[in-house]
């Protein structure tokens, strides 16, 4: 009985989520996202908003947005479904160019990046707004909040600060990283020009040629794989699947270190077949990417479900190893695994678990280079 109440209450669930999407769907279709044209409105302040020059063209008087596979025909005074890039007076304006929402100095460990110069800290900053409408966002009060006028940060400022602090490395993280773009490519090429890393953590839904001017000055990145139906995509976030995977590969094929995270939620994608047939993706077009498990909790418009139990997610663990990824992690449990080298089990980094201690997360103990310090296997990764 037990069990049948859980699967009738998944059920709803699923059922509340495709309403709201639907709903959410056409709202968004019918307004645009209206901009005000009161005395505080957008309109009366174009002039302080940054104007976009690339990925967009002109349909018989609309902007049709061409950053991420929505592609949206964004009417006169209105914005498209980011809520950030807005059509006033016939011309294309980012309304979070250089108004950070966030800026932090987090372990790379964080993003999670686990092969990407462990133990290092990470410059790390986010705007408002995202292109995915997840019912589970865990960032949702940036994400999914009002699009509100933030102080002015120049991309040489946020650049200045990493140097200020020795930090080699800056993250483009907690909101969408795509619909800040021309704010990250700004501060991506001064970075790169200071000898400092660029790196995404994005839900890698984006248009391959803007990915592709990108991927110039970005050097790592962890992609969110949210599940792997589209059917799931589309129910759970308003999205497809096949961009995401379309996305990973270019990053893969380009050189650019990446890892993967999927956030295992229960009763929506944590079915061992669809966990199966991930992995063989995974294993057929970007083998040997470190692969992370990460644990729900109840956030958004998805309070009613349950966190993920950490026997589920140690369940997609053991299914990844045995279908052959080499290195398989949880996350979001309090706990950091270490690594060890897939050819001979030698411990080559520690992690270490108390949260609330920034320094010394990690600590490499059995590589020399990138190599394995035992048996001499090259390690995938940039140490």
């Amino acid at each position: 009985m037990k069990n049948k109440n859980i699967k009738n209450n998944i059920k709803n669930i699923k059922k509340n989520i495709e309403t709201d999407i639907r709903n959410q769907t056409k709202k968004e279709k019918t307004q645009q996202n209206n901009i005000s044209e009161t005395k505080t409105g957008l309109k009366q302040h174009a002039t302080e908003f940054y104007e976009i020059k690339d990925f967009y063209n002109i349909v018989e008087e609309k902007i049709n947005c061409k950053l991420c596979p929505h592609n949206c025909l964004i009417s006169e005074n209105r914005k498209g479904l980011c809520g950030t890039r807005a059509n006033i007076r016939g011309k294309f304006y980012s309304l979070v160019y250089g108004r950070p929402s966030a800026i932090h100095i987090d372990p790379i460990e964080k993003k999670p990046l686990y092969h990407f110069y462990p133990g290092k800290e990470i410059l790390s900053i986010g705007t408002l707004g995202c292109n995915l409408f997840c019912r589970g966002c865990q960032n949702y009060d940036i994400s999914k909040g009002p699009i509100i006028k933030l102080p002015y940060v120049e991309p040489e400022e946020i650049v200045e600060k990493a140097l200020s602090l020795n930090i080699k490395m800056i993250a483009y993280t907690y909101n969408e990283p795509t619909i800040f773009y021309e704010y990250m490519i700004d501060i991506a090429k001064i970075a790169r020009k200071n000898k400092i890393k660029n790196v995404i953590v994005s839900n890698g839904y984006i248009n391959k040629e803007p990915l592709k001017k990108l991927i110039r000055y970005i050097d790592a990145g962890n992609i969110d794989l949210k599940g792997f139906t589209e059917e799931f995509y589309k129910t759970y976030a308003n999205a497809k699947l096949s961009p995401v995977l379309d996305t990973i590969k270019t990053l893969k094929e380009e050189g650019v270190w990446i890892e993967i995270t999927n956030l295992i939620i229960p009763g929506l994608n944590d079915d061992i077949e669809t966990i199966e047939k991930m992995c063989d993706w995974i294993n057929n077009n970007i083998k040997m990417t470190p692969l992370h498990f990460s644990r729900f909790f109840p956030y958004y418009k998805a309070s009613e479900i349950e966190a993920t139990p950490i026997k589920k997610l140690m369940e997609a663990k053991e299914v990844a190893i045995k279908k052959g990824i080499k290195y398989v992690y949880t996350g979001n449990t309090h706990q950091m695994d270490n690594t060890y080298c897939h050819n001979c089990g030698n411990t080559l980094i520690e992690r270490n678990n108390d949260l609330m201690n920034t320094l010394n997360r990690a600590k490499i103990v059995g590589l020399i280079k990138n190599k394995c310090s035992k048996c001499n296997t090259k390690i995938p990764g940039i140490f």
